[in-house]
């Protein structure tokens, strides 16, 4: 039965669209790139691009190369803990606000005027009043999923339908169990949106901040997928950059998925909307 399922899922008319679309972005890339051999001129933008065919070879190449892998472990990590620092302090941070007046208008002038500043321009300051550049690249990344996570509890703890509340209370329930029954079921969609934004965001941040800071002090192409892009341009190894691209885009995309499954399991109510 489940092998069946997966087959229909696999060859759905979406997943066969997906994949069709898929061959004919890279043909058209190959194409492109690859006019100026076959056709004597050189379209604008694609043509300067690396062919699918020579990111896959050095793609081969580097699977090899434990700075590589090393890479991806060191961006992995880094983002994995800005992310959850983010959740841990954003998620209690965001419910406060929502359900406490008082405290909203004591955080909340500051969050918004802190909120606007992109995570990257606090790379300079990041540097200088953390010891290390680890440090500096974990704030920055922190930082990256922080405001959206807080921004997405609050806007959902308070867009509960007051009726909830006021059929609790009826009940004569404490107030624990109208946050632990009506508050965080609520609020959990929420959550699990801003945890997906934010976590694409952090993948966006962690790369360019290892970018300006030189890859956290790692040298060569060990210091995290952002200094493995920097690092092949500077050496000019234009497919590498691309593989590094590729790269990312598969580790945010793994990460939003199981955030997603997550989410799901945590909310079973919603899975059949």
């Amino acid at each position: 039965m489940n092998i069946k399922r997966f087959r229909k899922e696999l060859f759905s008319r979406s997943k066969l669209r997906a994949i069709i679309a898929i061959f004919v972005f890279l043909a058209l890339w190959e194409l492109g790139s690859r006019s100026n051999e076959w056709f004597g001129f050189t379209p604008p933008w694609i043509g300067h691009v690396p062919a699918p065919t020579a990111v896959l070879v050095a793609w081969y190449a580097l699977l090899g190369d434990p700075g590589y892998w090393q890479s991806w472990y060191l961006s992995t990590l880094r983002v994995l803990a800005g992310f959850f620092a983010a959740m841990l302090i954003g998620i209690p941070l965001g419910l406060f606000m929502a359900v406490n007046k008082t405290f909203n208008g004591i955080v909340f002038p500051a969050f918004e005027i802190l909120r606007p500043i992109p995570p990257l321009a606090w790379v300079p300051a990041s540097i200088i009043f953390w010891p290390t550049q680890e440090l500096s690249i974990a704030f920055v990344t922190f930082l990256g999923a922080f405001y959206t996570i807080v921004i997405n509890v609050v806007g959902g703890a308070k867009s509960i339908d007051v009726r909830f509340f006021q059929s609790a209370q009826s009940m004569g329930s404490s107030q624990w169990d109208v946050f632990r029954r009506v508050v965080l079921p609520a609020t959990l969609p929420s959550i699990v949106v801003g945890s997906a934004v934010g976590m694409g965001i952090t993948w966006e941040v962690v790369v360019a901040a290892e970018m300006i800071s030189g890859g956290g002090g790692e040298s060569g192409s060990g210091g995290g997928l952002g200094f493995f892009i920097w690092n092949s341009y500077v050496g000019g190894s234009y497919e590498q950059i691309v593989v590094g691209m590729i790269s990312i885009g598969i580790a945010g995309f793994i990460c939003s998925e199981l955030l997603r499954k997550l989410g799901s399991f945590f909310t079973p109510w919603l899975r059949k909307r």
